[in-house]
């Protein structure tokens, strides 16, 4: 078992942007996801390993592995080891990151680690973890908290190109969701980007499709199925974004104060 061996809960965009710093520093990595991940920006989430097996973000290699001694052997050979499990795998890793980004403590507790660092609003610092990373967009993104908790949820989306609420694409029913679009293709407002069962989904803004919920998945009515990007640059759809690489600095900066020695 690696002696520094990082588990993150979640797969995620923004759990990338956290595993990919922690392996640039040389940590080892395991991520948990679910069977079903709903990771939207799926080109720069590790979870997408899920269904594809092996996934590549900007140099991060995410392998599936079938257990947790194949996981814990992947990410001793440098890659980040994508795990599928609920639940907290009987791992023995010093440092958990719950990156789950649920708005809620869930099912992670302050005794799951000697170091256990929470993103985003819903957590208490010593009661739920030791340490929070804020996670909303502004002049404490990233920002490592060592007390309180982060700021609570808005409800609205952080504004891109000048977009927020609009950006989001949300699913106009129930059922089975099948795409006419891929990411990174440009749209124009009120375009048909696919289907949840037999209802239309369309954009309310001209972009590029930033990210989709993967096709097949099934929807329940206003769940967040797709993001469009007001910027319509393509290239960034491939890149980890900005505010997931603040909050994995926030991460590691959490992870280097609470052990200097590393």
């Amino acid at each position: 078992m690696p002696a520094d061996l990082c588990l993150i809960r979640g797969g995620g965009d923004l759990a990338t942007g956290v595993a990919w710093r922690l392996s640039r520093c040389g940590f080892p990595v395991i991520v948990t996801e679910l069977a079903e991940p709903l990771s939207i920006r799926r080109t720069v989430a590790l979870s997408s390993a899920v269904q594809h097996g092996v996934v590549d973000v900007e140099g991060l290699v995410g392998r599936r592995a079938s257990s947790t001694s194949e996981a814990c052997e992947i990410a001793e050979r440098g890659d980040v080891a994508v795990l599928v499990s609920a639940s907290l795998p009987d791992v023995a890793a010093p440092i958990v990151v719950d990156a789950r980004l649920a708005k809620e403590p869930l099912d992670t507790t302050i005794d799951d680690a000697p170091l256990v660092v929470a993103l985003g609003p819903g957590f208490v610092v010593g009661t739920h973890c030791h340490a929070v990373v804020e996670t909303q967009r502004g002049h404490h993104l990233g920002r490592v908290l060592w007390e309180g908790s982060a700021q609570p949820d808005t409800g609205t989306p952080g504004v891109i190109g000048g977009r927020g609420t609009e950006r989001v694409v949300r699913a106009p029913g129930e059922g089975l969701v099948s795409w006419h679009v891929a990411i990174g293709d440009l749209v124009a407002e009120g375009e048909v980007l696919g289907l949840v069962g037999s209802a239309p989904i369309r954009t309310s803004i001209d972009g590029v499709v930033r990210g989709t919920l993967a096709p097949g998945m099934h929807a329940t009515a206003g769940l967040k199925i797709a993001d469009i990007d007001p910027r319509s640059d393509p290239v960034l759809c491939r890149e980890i974004s900005d505010k997931a690489l603040a909050i994995g600095g926030g991460v590691v900066e959490a992870v280097f104060t609470w052990s200097p020695s590393r």
